[in-house]
């Protein structure tokens, strides 16, 4: 049982820390956003940047209350760093894989996860 229980302390530390979502602002006929779920959606809750900041989707005209966007989105897609509610920053729109991954790193390194002692 000791041994169980001090695997099971390990697997816990090395998981990466939930703080936040990312949401992903999207329309019905958005060019970019069928670009992104074809070229990304599928390996992002796969990556660390999934397991850290899972991905909610929200449609552009029906954008929730449960949300304090700095400003109403307006591009799609676009993607917003959420913690507790509130926007911690955010990228306009999809000008491919490479350059979406470089973007989400800076944004998620600006805003590490509180590390609990």
């Amino acid at each position: 049982m000791k041994r169980f229980l001090l695997a099971l302390s390990f697997a816990l530390i090395s998981l990466p820390a939930v703080a936040a979502e990312l949401v992903m602002v999207e329309q019905h006929g958005c060019h970019w956003c069928e670009k992104w779920n074809a070229e990304i959606s599928q390996i992002y809750p796969k990556t660390d940047e999934g397991k850290r900041a899972p991905l909610r989707r929200v449609d552009l005209r029906a954008l929730p209350d449960d949300i304090a966007f700095t400003s109403r989105p307006v591009f799609t897609p676009t993607f917003v760093l959420v913690d507790n509610g509130k926007e911690l920053g955010r990228i306009e729109g999809y000008a491919g894989d490479e350059f979406f991954w470089f973007l989400l790193k800076k944004l998620l390194d600006a805003h590490p996860p509180e590390t609990k002692s």
